[in-house]
């Protein structure tokens, strides 16, 4: 039995990705490691899931080993340092995943900051503790500002035995120097029967959940081929206050309805739904009448928000180009 063969159960929940099955199984099995990849592609098309499984077969020479990969799932492995964007909060830092849970504002976008590349700096400066090597994971790697991402650039330059996976669904906002210090993996999107088999392996879903988010045609869009943003948009689409959505679908007719839109969005909604809602919109706007020039503003609007300029103030500004009528 040869070794694609044999260890083909690693990657078997990786569904819809096999050309990124197949470079990371050859990668094991030639123990011909980069020391930093770049796992590149939507959000919620697998290679977060991807990232565990690789590690896991480095740790197990391709077999799989159903207690590693708990621990790594849980973060629970001494050898493995998992790094997420992060808010500041009362001096500390709170991870993107725990910020709701600890009441964390989220008035602005999270970012990877210098102090968690400091600390990828030092931990892979260590001995490894059970494995080989220490294994670093960053997510969202394109939220990095720019001293951040040079602190990462002088890591990447300097020889080491650790691995390195940035994960990321917008490479080309990463510095091209960082790109070609790694071997980038590309993650495509799913076609309709790949979402529809990961989505039902899901518990306490169903077929016509599947089915009525389908049938919403900017769900669907903004989903783009990936499970897990068509769950995500499902989810925040059920959060939104009904009395935005209207509003939005009917769009200000005047400089105080604009006006007064942006306030309630801001006041509403945090950042990161904010510019959910701005994708939808750009979605909703298209279909009904092909209105590129406000998908134009829009789009600058989502780079004011990424830049931190004040939200309410941009959304103003941006609603009074996008609909003149006084």
């Amino acid at each position: 039995m040869d070794y694609l063969e044999r260890n083909s159960s690693l990657f078997d929940d990786l569904i819809g990705q096999p050309l990124a099955v197949e470079l990371l199984t050859s990668a094991i099995s030639k123990g011909a490691l980069s020391p930093a990849y770049l796992f590149s592609g939507p959000e919620g098309v697998g290679r977060r899931l991807a990232a565990f499984r690789f590690l896991e077969g480095i740790i197990h020479s391709g077999c799989e080993s159903l207690g590693t990969r708990r621990r790594l799932e849980n973060f629970n492995h001494p050898d493995l340092l998992w790094i997420e964007p992060t808010y500041t909060h009362q001096g500390h830092l709170v991870p993107q995943s725990q910020a709701e849970e600890q009441g964390v504002s989220r008035r602005t976008a999270p970012q990877i900051r210098l102090e968690q590349v400091r600390l990828i700096t030092r931990f892979l400066s260590k001995q490894p503790i059970e494995v080989s090597r220490g294994m670093v994971v960053i997510e969202s790697a394109e939220s990095m500002p720019e001293a951040s991402a040079n602190a990462l650039l002088k890591t990447l330059e300097e020889p080491s035995h650790g691995l390195l996976i940035l994960l990321s669904s917008a490479p080309e906002r990463l510095l091209q120097t960082i790109r070609s210090r790694c071997h980038q993996i590309i993650f495509n999107r799913l076609e309709f029967d790949a979402i529809k088999q990961v989505i039902l392996k899901l518990d306490n879903y169903s077929i016509d959940q599947l089915s009525d988010q389908l049938d919403q045609p900017e769900l669907s869009a903004l989903a783009a081929g990936s499970p897990g943003m068509l769950i995500n948009n499902s989810r925040i689409w059920s959060s939104l206050p009904q009395e935005i959505i209207l509003r939005l679908k009917e769009t200000p007719s005047n400089a105080m309805q604009s006006l007064s839109l942006a306030k309630d969005l801001t006041d509403a909604l945090d950042v990161q739904n904010q510019l959910w809602v701005i994708s939808w919109w750009q979605y909703h706007l298209w279909l009904r009448n092909k209105d590129f020039i406000a998908l134009e503003r829009l789009e600058k609007l989502r780079k004011h928000l990424l830049s931190f300029v004040q939200p309410r103030l941009a959304w103003e500004v941006a609603l009074l180009e996008i609909f003149p009528r006084s």
